[in-house]
Formats: structure tokens, sequence, C-alpha cells
């Protein structure tokens, strides 16, 4: 499988375009598990979003269409609603003990007048951290402080006749899996294995390929299970079960280091099917569900088993002991590579540069063929214990790791039938000069293709790679770059900070950039980005686009801008980085794509943040789109992504919208390409692929004002 060519050595293109499609509609459907709609009139809490599809129950329900756990299950369109009664209650569990910092309440027109919002850790007794007598509906935002594994909301007195109803009950807070990627899916196309199938329609593989419409089913007997193999130990934070109609009543969570000890650590006698998120705590290479008691005369079966976890594999981890990386800058050797169009220089030198945006490829007139193969010459002998693949989606299914002291005579050190390509991290022993992978079946119709090769060990002739910049310890406060935009009315943006970016933009965009006609300060301590109804460049509209390409490059810390949007059809502000090696002949997206913010002006309730690389990018992006309950256009919003050599977490004023783990997207969708210096970017588009054109009803002039930019390392 072929991607973009990747040049060498290309003439250096114009300073910055936003190059890619219109990503984000498509990554709507893909990432619609994920998403998640504020009801609060201002931004939530920093802490994460604890009580989202965990089971509620209530004191009472006015029908069987009001059920508790509408109130907690993200959809503004139901809600809970109790008996006509005094008092009333609904709780949620959490599934762990939770530090709760706020509690946001969005009354149905049936609100209560007094309530008391309490906290317990068992279930029975209960301490309150909030009450008011005076409530009047609406939406509540409240802060609090306690802590328990059970939220209640206990109302002793009805602000109409009816009952008291809840659109949304939502608890925010800090667990033992905060920092959980609940984005990332560690259990994704990785070998699963059940006691038993209905049939070959309904493989244990079906539950965890990411397809809602695909089911592992049992044959109907008790006890069953299911188990998934994550390829090492890791930290596991939440589970997540869809049940077909055919659930279990009871059943265990379970993890293992060796597939045959288990630990449970969630348990139920009482489920009811469905969709649920489990809060868990452990860790664990294996997990399993171990069904128990079935809810009908039927087996087991899951749609989806997905697989959440915290704080990185240990793929991430240092190599044991004194091992360095030996492979760096080596001389490789393969069965054949391609260099064409398709695949510019894909040698074998690619795998072992640690350039994750470079990568080695069979041929395409001969090499997508059984076996293929590359090896590393060390360059003495070396005593190897790890190796790292990083697969192309062109992967092999079967491969063996081999040794060999002249290239000649191979010793296999590691194999496999079951490969799942993506990121694979082997930790194996054996010596030699030369390591070899000889893959025996492909993934594909396409060859073998390996973004990077690592091999780690002692020994051998290691050439130390580039050291890495130190990550920065949040919350950073070292200002390393600030454009507060205090300038005279008039005054034009600071060419030593920023540079004009004047022509037409990518993905159908209408407008024209002008060469700061369109961007000035306002005297107050903005800058106005002005979009215009009028011709330049052959264009009907005109706009502003710049960036800090050749005068501020960044890699890691905090970036932030406080940004005021515009409203209207066919309007794209974004604050964005691309990767400063576009500037030297990297094409898109091999140098990497960082959208902090986009919003579209035809629904300024959403924003969204998306990364684009080689192996994911335009409508396979990946990213988060955010729901909010406010206009985001109605006033200054502060834009922002905390980033180090682990990963990236978004945020917009203090809520935390998006958490990108590297090791996650390593073992889920491809390369990480971000680990190198980016340059920031402001621009406001008018029409395009994604927002569409403007219309009569949309307002020109239209202003996006930026208050400033500021980056802390």
């Amino acid at each position: 499988m072929n991607a973009r060519p990747v040049p060498a050595d290309l003439p250096p293109p114009p300073p910055t375009r936003r190059l890619r499609p219109a990503a984000v509609l498509a990554l709507v459907t893909a990432l619609v598990a994920t998403f998640v709609a504020a009801v609060t009139g201002t931004a939530s809490a920093a802490d994460p979003l604890l009580s989202q599809g965990r089971p509620a129950t209530a004191s009472s329900v006015q029908s069987a269409a009001f059920p508790a756990s509408a109130a907690v299950d993200g959809d503004t369109g139901t809600r809970w609603s109790s008996a006509a009664a005094d008092p009333q209650w609904i709780r949620v569990d959490l599934g762990a003990t939770a530090t709760v910092s706020q509690v946001v309440l969005h009354w149905e027109a049936a609100y209560a007048t007094a309530y008391q919002v309490q906290v317990s850790a068992d279930g029975a007794t209960w301490s309150t951290v909030y009450g008011t007598t005076s409530g009047d509906g609406g939406v509540d935002t409240l802060t609090v402080a306690g802590s328990g594994r059970y939220v209640r909301v206990y109302t002793t007195a009805r602000g109409t006749p009816y009952g008291v109803s809840l659109w949304e009950f939502r608890v925010y807070g800090t667990t033992a899996a905060t920092g959980c990627d609940t984005t990332g899916n560690a259990a994704l196309n990785r070998p699963a294995t059940a006691s038993s199938t209905e049939n070959a329609g309904f493989p244990a593989s079906a539950a965890v390929d990411g397809n809602a419409g695909t089911r592992w089913s049992s044959a109907a007997a008790d006890p069953q299970w299911i188990r998934v193999d994550l390829g090492a130990s890791r930290t596991i934070c939440r589970v997540d079960l869809s049940w077909e109609a055919a659930y279990a009543t009871a059943y265990q969570v379970q993890v293992s280091d060796d597939g045959a000890a288990w630990t449970t650590i969630y348990g139920t006698t009482t489920a009811t099917g469905g969709s649920l998120q489990l809060t868990v705590s452990g860790s664990g290479r294996y997990v399993r569900i171990l069904g128990t008691a079935r809810a009908t005369a039927w087996g087991y079966s899951l749609w989806e088993f997905a697989v959440r976890t915290s704080g990185g594999p240990p793929p991430s981890s240092p190599p044991p002991g004194g091992d360095v990386l030996l492979s760096y800058g080596k001389p490789g050797v393969a069965s054949s590579y391609q260099d064409d169009g398709a695949c510019w220089q894909c040698l074998p030198a690619r795998a072992f540069d640690l350039d994750p945006a470079s990568r080695w490829a069979t041929s395409a007139t001969t090499g997508w063929v059984d076996p293929g193969w590359i090896y590393v010459d060390l360059g003495a002998t070396a005593t190897i214990h790890r190796v790292v693949l990083q697969w192309d989606p062109a992967h092999a299914t079967a491969y063996q790791i081999q040794t060999s002291n002249d290239a000649t005579t191979w010793t296999t050190i590691y194999s496999t039938t079951t490969s799942a390509g993506f990121k694979e991290t082997l930790d194996v022993t054996g010596t030699g000069r030369y390591v070899r992978m000889y893959g025996t079946a492909r993934s594909s119709g396409y060859g073998y293709s390996l973004w990077e090769f690592q091999v780690y060990g002692t020994g051998g002739a290691p050439t130390a790679p580039p050291p890495a910049p130190p990550d920065p310890t949040f919350p950073a406060t070292r200002l390393v770059f600030a454009d507060e935009f205090n300038g005279p009315a008039g005054s034009r943006p600071d060419p030593g900070k920023w540079t004009v970016d004047p022509g037409t933009g990518q993905n159908n965009e209408l407008q024209y950039y002008t060469d700061n006609a369109n961007a000035a300060m306002n005297g107050t301590g903005q800058l106005v980005m002005e979009a215009r109804r009028e011709s330049a460049g052959g264009r009907a509209y005109t706009s502003h686009r710049m960036n800090t390409a050749n005068r501020f490059h960044v890699q890691y810390g905090r970036i932030e801008a406080r940004v005021k949007v515009p409203k209207g059809n066919g309007f794209w502000p974004a604050f964005w980085m691309m990767g400063a090696d576009f500037l030297t002949g990297r094409p898109w997206p091999y140098n990497g794509e960082i959208d902090i913010m986009e919003i579209l002006g035809r629904d300024t309730t959403r924003s969204y943040t998306t990364l684009h690389a080689p192996a994911y990018n335009g409508a396979a992006g990946y990213g988060q789109e955010r729901v909010w309950g406010v206009d985001l256009s109605a006033d200054f919003h502060v834009y922002a992504v905390e980033w180090d050599s682990r990963g990236m977490r978004f945020f917009v004023d203090s809520t935390e919208v998006f958490y990108a783990s590297k090791a996650t997207v390593e073992a889920t969708r491809g390369p990480w390409v971000y680990d190198h210096p980016f340059y920031l970017i402001l621009n406001l588009a008018v029409g395009g692929d994604w927002p569409g054109p403007p219309d009569a009803s949309t307002p020109f002039p239209a202003r996006m004002l930026v208050d400033h930019v500021r980056v802390y390392q």
C-alpha cells in the first residue's frame, strides 16, 4: 500500500497552506461514540467527565420513557423524570472512588427548588457537598469538593406540581483513571479468542474490529469468555462494552499478564446490557470478559469490546538495563525496495533513520510477493533484547525476527502468524551482527512496508541519535513567545513575529488572502482579521492568513491563543501548526499538522481538534469534535495544546477536550510525526469543501479577533 511520495530534497514551497480536505466531516462519523455535549453556561471544569454512560438509578420514574439512564447518556434530548412527590433522588455509580470537583444539572421545566448533591463510598451513607433551597431550574454548574464512588441529587421540594426532571446530570472529577485515553482503543484489531462461537459468522475478532455492525456470539451455555491480547502489559482505566440483545446479567472484567492467572477488576450480577463505559483500575497484557449468567436463552454477544488505557504502554518505555538503540543510521538491505512516484526513495535505510514519516517498502513490480525481508547491519556482534516495528498498512501477518553473524545463516528469535500491524514492541533474546524481519504472509495484495525498524541491546557499533529536547513540566510557566497585539489602531502584525501569507487557499476555499490589507490592531489589545465581500486575486472575497514560519518554531510546550470567532455560513477560522520541515521540502502530511482549533461559522457551538500525518489525514485525521451548550462566537475563548514527547492535551479555556496519546496513536493509527519543530498559523477562510459557501445571510465584513498568542515551556 503506497502513500504519497516522501521527497528528500525539493525546492521550498510557499510558506503555509491549509492542505487537507474537509477532514472532520468524515471524522464526526468515525468518532461519534466519543463526542461529548456540554450543557453548562460556561466551560466545564478541567477535570474529566466521569458520569457519562455509567449505571444510574432513581427513587422513581414517571414512566419507562424517562429512565435514570437518560440523564447520564450525553444526549440533551433525553431525560429522567420522577413521580410527582417529594422527596426524590437520582444517583450515578462512577465505578471507582473519585474526587468530585464539579456537578452540572440541566433541569427540564419540572425542576427542584430545594435539593442537595451528595457523595457516598458505598451507596448507603451519604455526605452533602452542596445544598440549596432557592433553585430556579435552568442549568446549574456547581463547584463542589468531596469524594465517593456514588454521586446523588436528592430533591426535597419541587418547583411545579409535576415531578423533578433532568435532561443531564454530569459529574466531573478525578479517579485513578485520570489521564485515561478515552479515544484510543488498545484492543482494536488485536488478537482475540473466546471460549466458543455460535458459528464462523460471529468470531471473537468481530468484537475488536471497530465495526459496530459485526459481533462475537458464543454458544448458549454458562460460563463463556472472550479475551484480547494487547501485545504488552498496559495500564487499563476503562473498558467499554456494547452488548447485543443477548447480554450478560452477571460477568467480570479480568486482567492477566500471562493469559492463565486472572485478576478481577470489575464485577456485576445485575447488568442490564446496552452500551457501558466501565471505569476500572488494573494492568495486564490480556483483558477478559467472563460471563457467568445469561439474560436470555441464547449465548453471549458483544458488538464491541474496547479497552482504554492510561500512561502509555511499555513500547514507549526505555529499553531494559543498559540497552541502547543499535540500529540508528546503520546500513539496511532488503529483498527489494520501491522508488517511484507512489513511494519515492522508499529505501531500506528509511526504516533505520528514526524518521517516522519515511519508510521502506518492497518494490511494486517485483516485491509484492512472499517472502519479503529487510535486515540491518549493526556493525559488530550485539546482544539483542528488543525489536520495535512500526508497520505501514502493508504489513506482515506472519513473520520472523532473525539474527545472523554473516547475513547468510539465520537464527529465528521471534515468530508470529497473527500480527495485526501498527506498532509492535518485541522483547527477544538473541545475538548477531545482523537482524532481519523475514515476512512470510502479507496483510493484503500489496507488499511489505515499515516506517521504523529499531533494534535495542548491547554491543554492536551504535551511533547515538540526535538528543531530544526535554519535556516541559505542566503547567508550563516560561514564556518563550508572545504577541499581545497591543499596537496602536491600524498598525499591522509585527513582521518580526509573523509572516503574512497571501494568495489563494486550498480545499476549494473562496477567499484571496491579501498582503496585510485585511489585518490590523484595533487599539484596544486585539488583532482584527477581517473577511470581506470584495474582489481580489480573481476571488470574490478577501481575508487574512499569517504564520510564524522562519520567525518562531517550537517543539513541545503550551501553545495558546485567545480568540473570538465570527459567526455566519461559510466562515472557517482556525488556529493550527505545521511541521517546520514543510518549509524545506517535505510535503504535507509527512511534515505533520496540528489543528488546535477549527470552528465553522455555520455552527459555532462546535469546536474541532485534529491531527494529520501520512497514515491518518484528511477525512481519516485523528481528532475530536466538542459540542458546547454555548455559542463560541459570543465571547473570547482560549484554545490551547499542551504538547510533550508522550502526546498532546487540547483545551478550550480550562476544559480538556481531547487527549492524543503518542502510544495509542502508534498502536492504532500509525506513526507519530510530531517530535520536531512546528510553526504557528492563524487564518480566517471563506468557503471551501467543509464549511460550504457563504449565502445571503452571511454577514460581511466578518471579524476574527485575536487577543493574544503565547507559548510557554
